[in-house]
């Protein structure tokens, strides 16, 4: 039995670099990748972060009931493809889909028992001076991602747990320890040692 997690985050928190690391020191996990309609950033590689799709065939996906969820973030497009998941799950892996809160209500509809996850600043000048840091964007679209994230932020209680990103290490312990204790889950390891179980509960 596969799990399917949500980590969502406003822009600049670290969950890229967080999720990046978190999947090399975890055994089974992947991260479902998503098309897009943005533009590939320097270094991105179609079919490895995104596939990089234009509108008229994000769109012919969308319309074929495609995507488990979509959404329009800073005026690109991004969907997660329905058939990508279920064929990892189904092949035992456990999955991760990098979705705002929105794409997560959407998640919701069709996988009920998702486990989500939200990453939060340790503050919000911490938040502005990482995404000035980056040296990406100008003036005007940093000012329009703070408003993002705030607006992002609110829903921080329809997720199942949080986690802040002060220190690097310690968010990535965090997010390690919330992945291992599903896989724990009473029902999960009955799916895994019936025959074990069995053995130790025999009268």
């Amino acid at each position: 039995m596969a799990n399917l997690f949500i980590i969502a985050a406003p822009s600049g928190c670290g969950k890229t670099s967080l999720v990046k690391a978190l999947i090399e020191k975890t055994q089974n996990l992947c991260v479902s990748v998503s098309h897009t309609t943005r533009v590939a950033r320097p270094g991105e590689i179609h079919g490895k972060n995104y596939f990089f799709v234009d509108k008229d065939e994000f769109d012919a996906i969308n319309d074929n009931d495609g995507f488990i969820e979509s959404a329009c973030v800073f005026d690109n497009y991004y969907g997660s493809a329905k058939q990508t998941v279920k064929d990892l799950l189904a092949a035992d892996q456990d999955v991760i889909l990098e979705i705002d809160w929105q794409g997560a209500r959407q998640v919701e509809k069709s996988f009920p028992n998702i486990i989500s996850i939200f990453i939060i600043p340790p503050s919000i000048e911490a938040l502005r001076e990482r995404l000035t840091g980056r040296g990406q964007d100008d003036a005007a679209i940093i000012e329009r991602r703070m408003q993002d994230a705030v607006s992002e932020m609110q829903h921080y209680n329809e997720f199942d747990y949080l986690v802040i990103n002060d220190d690097f290490e310690t968010a990535l312990d965090d997010l390690s320890n919330i992945i291992h204790s599903q896989r724990l889950d009473t029902e999960q390891q009955f799916s895994k040692h019936q025959t074990l179980l069995a053995s130790l509960t025999r009268q």
